[in-house]
């Protein structure tokens, strides 16, 4: 309960952080604990109470989540739907589940970390732009959070195609669409489950990312199937309008007179360090089928590690 209100009130960038590091930190933690203690506590306590909160955390991201209208607060339960599945594998405590477990915490948190990323991006672009709604207008924290609004985000694709292409792969890969890295987690830990019998929350996972999809294709929705509210700033395209700035180049000069002409993003510049990430992380989700052979040997080892270390 305390994760969507701490999500939704922190700075973006700090929401990075904590939606990423702390959940890597605790689930590393989980899972050195319930390997280690598993001769000395009751099997039964750890797998029981991690299945239970498994079936919890599916159920209350999903159907929780369908009424969100605030992004953060809507990738928070997202984030408590796909934590259902992390405790699902670390529930069967197996080898195969196990590398499932580690695929799919490795693949969620670079995938939180593009959309966390390209929301952050998606605010610095709209800074060009004015609308008039007035919803927009009277949000709080505005410079620390530009987005915060599932609906900030209507007709985005009319103002930077690219962007919102990177979103929508990010998102599809969330869904669990193949061939994207997001299908490929969810079923090494659905095959882990339906091998050690855990049929029921299998079926319940199953229903959960099909109902998720719909919150997640609402964003979808708003980006492409929408005009946007926000339109140039007038005062920018008024051709008698200039504005100074310095361009960092050898042959720059200071003090340059710069007239800016926005249409549809063209002369929208993304910092180097979002834009690298942004792109590489998103070729990642969308070709992980062609380099899946380094990431699957990557988890055999640490699982043999694990489980050799006796």
């Amino acid at each position: 309960m305390i994760t969507v209100d701490v999500y939704d009130a922190i700075p973006t960038i700090v929401t990075t952080f904590v939606a990423i590091i702390a959940k890597i930190s605790i689930f590393i933690f989980l899972l050195d604990l319930v390997y280690h203690t598993n001769n000395n506590i009751s099997e039964f306590s750890w797998t029981y109470g991690l299945l239970i909160s498994s079936l919890l955390s599916l159920i209350i991201g999903t159907v929780v989540g369908l009424t969100q209208f605030r992004i953060k607060r809507l990738l928070a339960y997202s984030t408590i739907s796909h934590v259902g599945f992390i405790l699902l594998a670390l529930a069967i405590s197996s080898i195969e589940s196990t590398q499932a477990f580690l695929f799919y915490l490795a693949q969620y948190s670079i995938s939180n970390l593009n959309v966390f990323f390209i929301i952050i991006t998606v605010g610095f672009s709209l800074y060009s732009y004015i609308t008039n709604n007035q919803e927009y207008g009277s949000l709080l924290d505005k410079n620390y959070s530009p987005i915060q609004l599932v609906s900030q985000l209507k007709g985005f694709f009319y103002i930077n195609s690219w962007l919102s292409l990177c979103l929508a792969i990010t998102i599809f890969s969330f869904v669990g669409i193949p061939p994207l890295v997001g299908f490929f987690a969810k079923q090494m830990v659905l095959s882990a489950a339906l091998d050690n019998g855990y049929v029921f929350l299998s079926l319940i996972a199953i229903i959960a990312s099909v109902i998720g999809a719909v919150y997640y294709l609402n964003v979808i929705k708003e980006i492409y199937f929408n005009r946007p509210e926000h339109e140039p700033n007038p005062i920018l395209n008024k051709s008698d309008s200039t504005l100074k700035g310095i361009i960092l180049s050898r042959s720059a000069k200071k003090n340059v007179l710069i007239r800016s002409v926005i249409l549809k993003g063209r002369n929208i510049f993304i910092s180097s360090p979002f834009s690298i990430t942004i792109s590489i992380i998103t070729n990642v989700i969308l070709l992980f089928i062609f380099m899946n052979k380094e990431w699957l040997s990557m988890g055999t080892i640490l699982v043999q590690i694990l489980f050799n270390n006796e």
